[in-house]
């Protein structure tokens, strides 16, 4: 069988995230791998709110660029992330009609939810799904009602042309495949591909037991659960390192102030100087009140050797394992199980070389190119 020929299509975010990283990592992989490939982007920090807007309700823009992409690629593939609000089911459809199978990698609930976290006043919400998009009007979750007006309207209707356009939906956790399917996705078009970590992530052996503080970083809103990790640490008498920003670090700057807590905030990192951060760290805390997707911050712990505790949220206790979990928004659980291991520092060493054996074995980056290419294998083969 020939080799693939691979047109990877994403629409990068206003603010870089983990999804960012992801798609980096599978193009690392196909350059690995010796696939032939293009990448092409759209970037929704280079737009206006009406463009996206207008791109949103159009289902993408210019279609026609990706069509000639991929037949000058001779693609077989298009392997599309977040096509929202430039690329659109316009988009697939183009790489189709090119003669390519299509594949569309859902990291999050983007395809149902207005704003991809599925998660409103506190916990989980699912409430708009196949295709039925109207609660995330009613209840504004853009908090501007023309905004939610136009997901609402355009999230709908394209959701029919998607599942059309789409040969396989990729997610990266069994977690996150089953509740597409839930939600609206056919089930046996759905397939689990987890993320991984490049070679050189992966530390020889922990030294958590030289840690010096505990370490949350991410997105510094609601869904992520910081407040949690401020109250279990200065509950717990460690102090805490918090690397990230969002629209909730002033409420969480002055709940740090009130608590009387060992906590300080480091703002967005670099990925270069958070991994030193959290090679230095003694635990990582998760404390995500959302589903998460995937976890992409824990398995880089994992990989670095640190012990990871984390909720019982989405895909997380898939990833680190359901023992170094507790129940989603419990401070003081979160707050006895940081207190045990930071009283024990050969305890934390020992699971720091549980959790990069456990990476190693699970995501690593053979793993995830083999289990790739066999499912271009098996989609080109396909009638």
């Amino acid at each position: 069988m020939s080799e693939p020929r691979v047109l990877v299509l994403h629409n990068r975010y206003r603010v870089h995230g983990g999804e960012e990283r992801a798609v980096d990592l599978h193009l690392s992989a196909l350059v690995s791998a010796g696939v032939k490939h293009r990448a092409l982007m759209r970037d929704s920090s280079q737009v206006g709110r009406v463009q996206a807007a207008t791109g949103m309700l159009r289902g993408g823009a210019d279609p026609d660029e990706i069509g000639r992409a991929a037949r000058e690629l001779g693609a077989t593939v298009v392997h599309a992330h977040n096509i929202q609000p430039l690329l659109g089911p316009r988009a697939l459809a183009a790489g189709r009609a090119a003669g390519a199978r299509t594949v569309l990698h859902l990291h999050n609930f983007r395809l149902f939810c207005a704003i991809g976290v599925a998660f409103r006043l506190g916990e989980p919400c699912f409430r708009c799904h196949h295709g039925r998009t109207f609660p995330g009007f009613v209840l504004n979750c853009r908090r501007s009602l023309p905004e939610a007006a136009v997901y609402a309207a355009a999230l709908s209707h394209q959701l029919g042309p998607v599942l059309d356009s789409v040969d396989r939906f990729v997610t990266p956790s069994a977690y996150l495949a089953g509740q597409i399917a839930r939600l609206g996705v056919p089930e046996d078009r759905v397939e689990a591909l987890p993320h991984y970590l490049p070679d050189e992530a992966f530390a020889d052996s922990s030294v958590a037991h030289e840690g010096r503080f505990a370490l949350v970083a991410g997105r510094l809103s609601p869904e992520k659960g910081v407040d949690l990790a401020i109250d279990a640490a200065t509950a717990a008498g460690v102090p805490l390192q918090v690397a990230g920003a969002g629209p909730e670090e002033e409420a969480l700057r002055a709940q740090a102030a009130a608590s009387g807590g060992q906590v300080e905030f480091l703002g967005r990192l670099t990925p270069e100087r958070l991994a030193v951060i959290r090679r230095a760290a003694a635990v990582v805390l998760m404390p995500s009140r959302s589903d998460e997707s995937f976890g992409l911050a824990a398995l880089e712990a994992m990989g670095a050797g640190v012990p990871v505790i984390a909720t019982r949220a989405g895909a997380l206790p898939e990833l680190v394992g359901d023992e170094r979990c507790v129940e989603r928004g419990d401070a003081d659980a979160l707050a006895a199980r940081l207190a045990d291991l930071w009283a024990d520092p050969e305890r934390r060493r020992k699971e720091g070389d549980e959790l990069i054996a456990r990476a190693r074995g699970r995501y690593s980056e053979r793993r995830f190119t083999e289990q790739l290419l066999a499912m271009y294998e098996s989609l080109v083969a396909s009638p």
